[in-house]
């Protein structure tokens, strides 16, 4: 039974650890933003931590007074996204509201051009 559990470890050891090197491929190729990739390189840690520290999650569950480790896994994950995404619904609120600007400006300066060729052609 030992062994099991040391192989799943030493398993979830290298998992950890090849995640953590796809992100920072992910960073360097310039397909993550540096800004966003905290929050995996965060939660990779975390893993690690936990994958060596084996009794870890359960020290820490008796510690918040939550009965079963597991269910502090799952708590601390949907606030996590919770968290993570009213962060997203910002940055799109953001995104939107300048692609609108953006749009308006383009127009405005359609508008300009077209009114520059009118009086070119009006002078010819």
């Amino acid at each position: 039974m030992e062994t099991i559990s040391l192989n799943i470890q030493i398993i979830t050891i290298i998992i950890t650890f090849c995640f953590l090197a796809y992100i920072g491929k992910l960073v360097i190729k310039g397909k993550l933003r540096e800004e966003y990739s905290f929050v995996w390189i965060i939660v990779t840690i975390i893993l690690v931590i936990f994958s060596f520290w084996r009794n870890g999650l359960e020290v820490i569950a008796k510690m918040l007074g939550v009965y079963a480790a597991p269910n502090l896994v799952f708590m601390a994950a949907i606030f996590v996204i919770f968290i993570y995404l009213i962060h997203l619904s910002v940055v799109v609120s953001k995104l939107q509201s300048n692609n609108k600007e953006l749009a308006q400006k383009i127009a405005f300066l359609q508008n300009k051009i077209k009114e520059k060729e009118m009086d070119n052609d009006a002078k010819k």
